[in-house]
């Protein structure tokens, strides 16, 4: 008879019966040890569990800078009279080498007596560049990737741009975007920056000269 069946041996059989569920009993537990680390439950598609989006979020992209630099993330104040605003065009040169190009900037200072708000994104900029009675560039004619911005004037403080603009020095118009565009009179030739923000324009001008 197989002694599988009916083990033999100098002890009862009742000890051989159990050594042997106690083997097959550890034999299971091996092999539910590498099924479990092989399966990995709770994880899908090769990520750890939790680490799941939410249903319905989405990612949200970084906030656009603008070029004006906000006091506080949200600001906070009674909104600047014109009157209290002072805007000034900006230059980084009086005189341009030829081939160097125009960096055009804008400052505004609060000239009231108590803080206040304005609006002073891009979306609220113009800059216009003339000679003489002719405009030769503005700003707003190709303008792109527009953005509006509450800042924080603090009394008697001066805000000036993050980023300037630089002028490539030829004529704008809206139907010249994507266009190559004329170059301006050089060689000694005057010109004059004007810069408007939230409507408030700049009390001069600020002239320099292109080679």
């Amino acid at each position: 008879m197989s002694t599988f069946k009916n083990p033999v041996g100098p002890q009862p059989s009742g000890v051989y019966w159990r050594r042997r569920l106690i083997v097959l009993l550890g034999v299971i537990a091996v092999v539910i040890v590498i099924v479990l680390i092989v399966v990995r439950p709770g994880a899908s598609n090769g990520e750890p569990a939790g680490k799941k989006p939410a249903p319905g979020s989405t990612t949200t992209p970084a906030a656009v800078a603008t070029s004006i630099p906000t006091t506080s993330a949200t600001a906070d104040g009674q909104p600047c009279k014109p009157a209290d605003v002072k805007v000034e065009a900006v230059t980084d040169k009086a005189v341009y080498a030829a081939g160097e190009l125009p960096q055009l900037s804008v400052a505004l200072t609060n000239t009231g007596s108590k803080a206040c708000t304005i609006d002073a994104g891009t979306a609220q900029q113009v800059f216009t560049i003339t000679s003489g009675s002719e405009v030769y560039w503005k700003s707003t004619d190709c303008q792109s990737d527009k953005v509006d911005a509450e800042v924080l004037l603090e009394p008697a403080k001066t805000i000036s741009s993050k980023a300037p603009i630089t002028w490539d020095r030829t004529r704008s118009d809206p139907s010249t975007c994507q266009a190559s565009r004329e170059q301006v009179p050089a060689a000694g030739a005057s010109y004059h920056l004007e810069t408007t923000v939230s409507g408030i324009k700049s009390a001069e001008t600020k002239q320099f000269i292109l080679q």
